[in-house]
């Protein structure tokens, strides 16, 4: 039997990814939370061995199905196309997991949920993927991208999640999932003026009601009351506007259980701001995943 060894939601934030003094000189003399959060991570995804990191991509955006990149390898070097100047050069070469794709789609098809596998290697990356894989990966683990269907409702990405957990479980694979994306995701205008000098500080979040808005599912979270987002979504969580629709966090729980999933949430992070939008890393201990 495989199994669902560890959870995470991560930011993938572009500003991560440029040099320590730039960092540290937006940070206003330290450096991002964000980046020693990535060790932190890493320490509980080296405690529970993974074979297979899957990660849930904000970036990638799909009609009609929910997708899973079955590539057998992927490498190249990365250049946003959303923000060319500040994000590019970046080399990835990794090996993904048809077969675990494969089992995705085998047991969508089963249960008559839209999901299916992509095994085409010359299939787009995005960032909210290959940042997450320059900062967390290691060369042995495969790597498995879950898009975000723009034409789904809330239950649509729980349905997509209860899939994946089953084809892990059929796998035979130990495997870490990774909501890669932002909780609040509202980005400041172009000619924004950072009300702290501290580029991450929280007071630079595009709303306060963001702010707020975030801290009451990070709270929920660390009381694993993922039960309560999902109570509270249309009114409170949808409205500020979660990257991807929360896309990334909905198909993580419902492969962990949707509103049974008691996985107490630990920050591993600050929360930290990103142009407007409200970034974290919260692990999530699975010991007790169910009510």
């Amino acid at each position: 039997m495989g199994q669902i060894v560890g959870a995470a939601i991560v930011s993938h934030h572009p500003g991560l990814m440029q040099c320590e003094e730039f960092r540290v000189l937006q940070g206003h003399g330290a450096d991002s939370d964000l980046i020693e959060g990535y060790r932190r991570v890493r320490r509980e995804i080296d405690a529970v061995r993974p074979d297979v990191l899957m990660i849930f991509d904000t970036h990638w955006f799909t009609t009609g199905y929910h997708l899973v990149d079955g590539g057998a390898r992927y490498r190249g070097r990365y250049t946003s196309d959303e923000m060319p100047w500040y994000l590019h050069g970046v080399p990835y070469d990794y090996e993904g997991c048809p077969a675990l794709a494969r089992l995705v789609e085998d047991v969508a098809r089963e249960r008559k949920v839209q999901s299916r596998g992509v095994f085409d290697t010359d299939l787009a990356r995005h960032y909210a993927t290959i940042n997450i894989v320059s900062k967390l990966a290691r060369a042995h683990e495969k790597i498995v991208s879950v898009s975000s269907c723009q034409n789904c409702r809330p239950e649509h990405y729980l349905q997509s999640g209860e899939v994946i957990a089953e084809a892990i479980a059929r796998s035979g694979l130990r495997v870490v999932l990774l909501a890669s994306g932002a909780l609040s995701h509202r980005f400041n205008p172009i000619d924004w003026v950072p009300k702290h000098p501290r580029i991450f500080h929280e007071s630079n979040v595009s709303r306060p009601e963001n702010v707020a808005s975030d801290k009451r599912a990070i709270e929920a979270m660390r009381e694993g009351r993922h039960d309560l987002i999902l109570d509270a979504w249309d009114d409170d969580y949808r409205q500020v506007v979660w990257e991807a629709f929360g896309a990334h966090y909905l198909q993580m729980i419902g492969a962990l259980g949707g509103r049974a999933c008691r996985a107490r949430g630990r920050p591993l992070s600050d929360y930290e701001n990103a142009r407007g939008t409200g970034n974290i890393h919260v692990w999530l201990d699975l010991e007790e995943t169910r009510a």
